[in-house]
């Protein structure tokens, strides 16, 4: 198991079932390196994330909800792999609880967010850009040579391992289509590539006339580079990655990682992640009218659920034209209650009435009163 938690902190762990033999030591962490993996239960579990929660991070900050539940789910994921390979009867680690973990929801750079995060410097741990906030670094970053790499994450949703991981033997551009069938992830310094993070990864993914013209530009620029190198006589390899270094070789994802954080600030626009781009990529086409199950296929997602529980987070355009929609069913429902109430009372009125009766008919005549005696019965409105 330690292979496995060491190569995919961040992933799903390979099909290694070596890495999980009962006789070899469970885990890089050095709370639980010193167990056999037929050591491991419920109880002795529990006791290590006790511990490892009294502990410190690498800033000296205490762990958190969310670094403990990162830490839970690779480690069951691991032992999800031993289990296929019967290597244990049964998952000690699905029973662990989190205490103080409650999943982060997106959350949109508002006005009043983005006022408060220039006062205070404070953010959402998770946060989506609005269109227009992502459109002005798109437009400032338009010439950067990652610009395709931040469209499809921003636009089309694509993991950054993925698009580490795409080569262009898996783009048609002709078609329109890119078909996601590799990812490129990290652990620690370490760059893995692998099959997608799930079944439901591997997949086909639409492209507009626009996305293609950017790739078509990515690809001669790319090409052109190439060129000139082997003109200056410097290295060039072609790898068949879509996103490279100046050599050819692929980008390391921490890289663009780093670079989307430096080009953010650049830019002036309130922080969010470079995964938060596929959190917006979900609301922005929520809002331009894709249906969930849409969306599910576009991100990758096993679950439909995943999708609506955790990337439909709606835009405030999205929202008022919402309340505004609910508020004119509430409104017509009312005129339509006011007008039967009105049809309904013209039908009740008394049998024999003369409806062609004019106004001053149906009132009884009144002796005019004069002036002066007017104002004897209202003093204050004459002025007495």
């Amino acid at each position: 198991m330690a292979a496995a938690l060491a190569r995919y902190p961040h992933e799903d762990p390979a099909d290694d079932p070596a890495a999980l033999h009962p006789r070899r030591r469970a885990g890089p962490h050095p709370r639980l390196g010193q167990y056999r993996l037929s050591d491991l239960d419920g109880p002795l579990l529990r006791a290590v994330f006790a511990e490892i929660a009294q502990t410190t991070n690498a800033k000296g900050l205490p762990q958190s909800p969310s670094a403990l539940n990162h830490l839970r789910t690779t480690l069951r994921a691991a032992l999800n792999l031993a289990v296929r390979e019967e290597l244990i009867g049964s998952n000690p680690a699905r029973h662990i609880e989190i205490h103080g973990y409650r999943r982060p929801h997106a959350q949109v750079w508002t006005d009043g967010r983005v006022e408060a995060w220039e006062r205070t410097g404070e953010h959402p741990p998770v946060a989506v850009w609005t269109a227009k906030q992502l459109a002005t670094f798109l437009e400032a970053n338009v010439e950067d040579s990652l610009f395709a790499f931040w469209w499809l994450a921003a636009l089309r949703g694509l993991r950054r391992g993925e698009l580490c991981g795409l080569r262009w033997a898996a783009v048609d551009l002709d078609r329109g289509l890119l078909f996601v069938e590799r990812q490129r992830t990290t652990a620690g310094y370490t760059v893995v590539e692998g099959d997608p993070k799930t079944a439901a990864g591997r997949r086909a993914v639409a492209l507009d006339k626009h996305t293609v013209s950017i790739l078509r530009a990515h690809r001669s620029r790319q090409r052109n580079s190439g060129e000139r190198r082997h003109a200056a006589g410097k290295i060039w390899i072609d790898s068949g990655y879509v996103f490279t270094r100046k050599d050819g070789q692929p980008i390391n994802p921490n890289y663009a990682t780093t670079r989307f954080r430096k080009l953010t600030e650049r830019a002036g626009l309130p922080p969010v992640r470079l995964h938060d781009l596929r959190h917006g990529a979900a609301s922005l086409a929520h809002e331009a009218g894709a249906d969930l199950k849409t969306l599910q296929d576009l991100l990758g997602h096993s679950s439909i659920v995943v999708t609506a529980d955790t990337y439909t987070s709606v835009l405030p355009d999205s929202q008022r034209r919402c309340a505004d929609a609910t508020a004119a069913l509430v409104l017509a429902a009312a005129r339509h209650t006011r007008k039967r109430i009105k049809e309904k009372a013209a039908k009740n009125r008394p049998a024999g009435r003369d409806e062609k009766q004019t106004p001053s008919e149906k009132r009884p005549a009144t002796k005019k009163r004069s002036r002066r005696s007017r104002a004897r019965r209202n003093p204050i409105r004459h002025g007495k």
